[in-house]
């Protein structure tokens, strides 16, 4: 099986000529793209368009994070939940093929919204599905370990959770060192919710990461309004990486930034892979002058709940 670096060496060219790619402007599109038509979901059940209405409403999510990130202007800063407010997204006034996808997602989830009611299916819950349960990477009962390290060289020392929820497009998990702490995840990856002094990346990674992809968000110390750092990120690798019994879709992505101290900036580099499929972290490695920032967490191992 080969590692990351393995993975990364031969990607690189090819990881330059996306990024070459990236930068190429987009022309401004005008026109409105065709309406979807409500009658192409009638014949889904209530939980595929529940699960359908979730996929849109993320997508449509990202290209907010992303226009709101060159734009500076934190219309997103409040966070969206399961239902997103569109006037609030189209109001960001994006350009060009960004304008062009997020009218398209808009028809797209009225359409959904119009087939949900001619079937009169009920307000989806906060629950997932049972079909959609019946084999996640994830079951309630799970424990997932890691071992964390503060410098290569220090002891490592085990940092460990349990599932104890799933709901619709998050984890939930009790870390075993705080009882009654909890850690929430998004499907991508991203940390919703986490006890004091844990760091947490609220909107850094995307769902369907590709190759090649750039990233932005913060992390910041839960509890601490200072400890903040600024990251960017680009999707290095991608490809199956086993532990222990497990095989993971993985993505391998370089982690960039600066941290604030005072009027002083401190650089912030390094890298995270997580599971594409789900979310979950198999390796962080932060490296910087702030000992903050500075941090070594390794998926050693998933343990099934019993059954």
């Amino acid at each position: 099986m080969p590692t990351a670096a393995q993975v990364l060496r031969p990607l690189a060219t090819a990881v330059l000529f996306a990024a070459t790619l990236g930068g190429c402007g987009t022309p401004a599109v005008d026109a409105r793209p065709e309406a979807t038509n409500p009658a192409d979901f009638a014949a889904w059940s209530c939980g595929r368009i529940d699960d359908e209405l979730d996929v849109v409403q993320q997508r449509a999510t990202d290209i907010a994070y992303a226009v709101d990130e060159r734009a500076g202007s934190n219309i997103m800063a409040l966070g969206v939940g399961v239902s997103v407010y569109w006037p609030a997204l189209l109001a960001m006034r994006p350009a060009g093929l960004e304008a062009a996808d997020l009218a398209r997602l808009k028809d797209r989830y009225e359409a959904l919204r119009t087939a949900s009611l001619a079937r009169g299916c009920p307000p989806p819950g906060p629950n997932l599905a049972a079909a959609v349960t019946a084999s996640p990477p994830l079951v309630v009962g799970d424990r997932v370990v890691y071992e964390d390290r503060a410098a290569a060289r220090l002891p490592a020392l085990q940092w460990a959770m349990r599932v104890t929820a799933l709901g619709r497009g998050e984890v939930q998990f009790e870390l075993e060192a705080k009882p009654g702490a909890l850690w929430r995840q998004d499907a991508a990856g991203n940390v919703l919710d986490a006890p004091d002094d844990a760091l947490q990346w609220r909107r850094l990674l995307r769902g369907g990461l590709t190759l090649g992809q750039v990233l932005a968000g913060d992390m910041v110390v839960v509890g601490d309004p200072l400890a903040r750092a600024r990251l960017r990120g680009q999707v290095m690798a991608v490809g199956r990486q086993g532990i222990g019994d497990h095989s993971f879709d993985a993505a391998v992505i370089e982690l960039f930034g600066d941290a604030q101290q005072g009027e002083a900036y401190t650089r912030v580099e390094g890298a995270i892979v997580v599971d594409r499929s789900s979310g979950v972290l198999l390796r962080l490695d932060l490296r910087s002058a702030d000992p903050t920032f500075t941090l070594q967490r390794r998926l050693v191992r998933m343990e099934p709940a019993l059954r």
